[in-house]
């Protein structure tokens, strides 16, 4: 099992990050013209989809950024304003549950719209609906953490997961070794994060590279009716 914690939570996150960085890269030098979201607004448009559109994004970027100060923010840091381990626990807990629970409903319809709408469907890429359901299945142990956070309150989870992502971002060997301990829905969903990154050069998700920089500038998308 260390082996398994080793490959899985030491090694696998240098690998997912290369690929991450490297493949986005290459993606942009060789692949400009697929360089793009692919919307399907056109296919299928409507007070719905923007809904769920605006939703998903909404959450999304909450929850990412929800996750990149809670993991990399030192203890000492927001201590240090006052703010206890448990008290943090908590408003991640909240926070997290709310971003979670926008992003939830905005992803449920663009997926059933990527599955059971014709037109949308028969103009998907494979690797479009697979990103999308891994987002889905990453959302839900996301989610899901919640339940078995309420049960450790004392915020000493939180710190292990804290100190893993910490260690891996200053390449210490023994990152892995704080995550042995925890439970088992919180290790699906850190795994199924570090596959979203290693899948990302070949997605549809390279278009975040461009925002905000490229993407407001961008020229309007011009449809004509026959």
């Amino acid at each position: 099992m260390d082996y398994l914690h080793q490959l899985l939570f030491g090694l696998f996150p240098y690998i997912a990050g290369s690929v991450f960085l490297l493949g986005s890269l290459l993606r942009y030098d060789r692949g400009q013209y697929t360089w793009r979201a692919m919307s399907s607004q056109m296919l299928s448009g409507g007070q719905a989809f923007r809904w769920g559109s605006n939703l998903f994004h909404l959450g999304i970027i909450l929850l990412y950024f929800g996750h990149l100060f809670g993991l990399l923010t030192p203890k000492e840091l927001y201590h240090a304003f006052g703010l206890s381990t448990a008290a943090k626990q908590a408003m991640a807990i909240w926070l997290g549950g709310l971003f979670g629970t926008i992003c939830f409903f905005g992803l449920s319809y663009l997926l059933y719209r990527r599955l059971f709408n014709e037109r949308v469907r028969a103009n998907s890429a494979s690797m479009d609906t697979a990103i999308i359901a891994l987002i889905y299945l990453q959302l839900i142990t996301g989610l899901s953490t919640i339940f078995v956070s309420v049960e450790h309150s004392d915020g000493a989870v939180m710190v292990h997961l804290a100190h893993w992502a910490q260690h891996v971002v200053t390449f210490r060997s023994d990152a892995w070794s704080y995550i042995v301990d925890v439970p088992m829905i919180y290790k699906i969903h850190v795994f199924l994060g570090l596959v979203m990154f290693t899948l990302f050069p070949f997605s549809r998700l390279v278009h975040i590279w461009s925002w905000p920089i490229e993407y407001v500038q961008r020229r309007y998308q011009v449809v004509r009716h026959h």
